[in-house]
């Protein structure tokens, strides 16, 4: 039990807490170090199996045997046969958050500055409902709406934009293009990224909006000046999520592409579609021997590095953006001693004060009642 003990007698401070953790805390804490190391040790299982299942596919030649026909046939060797799924995996999923992350963060702002708040709300709760729609629907309406709606715009971009390589290439008369596959996955990422967009956006400090407002700001400029540098670090983590979510898809994108295993930036073509790990495994994996299901498992390992690169890539960048803890340690300047300094430090802590250096203009009450002048 936790005590509290008085000084002794001609010492100095004040009383001094003794005892251990109560048994609730011990047992909360070693529930939470439990958990962490749990987490560790699946990681570090699911690690382990893929390394063993795709050792014998990685280790054998791809020229001969069971690895020379079927799913497998006609590459070199392991890394012939992933180099192009790798692609296929990083081109689909930049496309599919070049056209999905700016549409959340819009979503996300509207939702938390601009939308009134009976608005916000249902809003708010039509793109949470986004995340539980299987992938399966999301590629049949890629298939009935979204091919047949972009080929009069896929002709439009090779018509006039023929010349960028990504724009290039006979026009797919079907709709099975990596774009159509793109807007899809776009839209499967949305809920992820506007979510965690929005939250961070609503924690922005009120009293940093009311200052840039107070200084005669817009509302755009007010979001640029106050929220956006706020939840810089946030905004990068949710397009991160965003990221981990395109990387693994596999039914939408499966559904409606064309693909190929070849490395290819074309986005309006048919049957020069580069495809996805994911997408590949879940093609031919029931049709595959155990050899030929060894050389999925081992793409499936590459997909297990580029998500835990992706994942530290996040990391190092929030960090990067937010400063670590010893940089902002570094970053500290020493208070000053001099009255005139400190003055000068608070009047000068938010352009708010700067405005009402005397107390918070938001607070009233919190201002300094004037003293007025004693005269002889």
């Amino acid at each position: 039990m936790t005590q509290y003990v008085a000084p002794r007698p001609g010492s100095s401070g004040a009383r001094r807490l003794v005892g251990g953790p109560r048994p609730s805390d011990r047992i909360f804490r070693g529930l939470s170090y439990g958990s962490a190391a749990l987490i560790m040790v699946i990681l570090a299982g699911v690690a382990v199996f893929l390394i063993i299942k795709a050792a014998p596919a990685i280790a054998a030649s791809w020229s001969t045997g069971d690895l020379a026909s079927g799913t497998t046939a006609g590459y070199a060797n392991f890394w012939a046969y992933s180099g192009p799924l790798i692609w296929g995996t990083l081109w689909m999923s930049f496309i599919g958050l070049l056209i999905g992350a700016p549409v959340a963060v819009g979503i996300a702002l509207f939702i938390s500055h601009y939308a009134p708040r009976s608005l916000a709300g249902i809003l708010g709760y039509l793109v949470d409902l986004l995340a539980a729609v299987p992938s399966i629907i999301f590629g049949l309406w890629g298939i009935a709406v979204i091919r047949p709606y972009l080929l009069p715009f896929s002709h439009f971009l090779t018509e006039y934009l023929g010349w960028f390589p990504p724009f290039g290439g006979q026009v797919s008369t079907t709709g099975s293009t990596v774009l159509a596959g793109a807007v899809v996955l776009g839209v499967m990422v949305l809920p992820i990224i506007t979510s965690i967009t929005r939250e961070i956006f609503l924690q922005t400090p009120r009293l940093h909006e009311e200052a840039a407002l107070a200084l005669g700001a817009t509302k755009w400029e007010t979001v640029r000046l106050a929220v956006f540098p706020y939840a810089r670090s946030g905004m990068v983590s949710a397009i991160l999520l965003g990221l981990g979510r395109a990387l693994g898809e596999t039914m939408a994108i499966a559904l409606i592409i064309s693909p190929s295993i070849v490395f290819s930036v074309a986005l309006l073509t048919e049957n020069q579609n580069s495809q996805t790990i994911a997408a590949n495994i879940a093609v031919n994996f029931p049709e595959s021997n155990d050899l030929q299901r060894a050389g999925l498992i081992g793409t499936g390992l590459m997909l297990f590095v580029i998500s835990f690169a992706v994942n530290f890539a996040a990391r190092w960048i929030v960090g990067r953006t937010g400063g670590s803890a010893k940089e902002r340690r570094s970053r500290k300047i020493a208070p000053p001693s001099d009255a005139a300094s400190i003055l000068t430090l608070d009047v000068a802590a938010s352009p708010l004060e700067a405005l009402e250096p005397r107390g918070s203009s938001a607070h009233p009450e919190g201002q300094e009642p004037s003293i007025p002048e004693l005269r002889d």
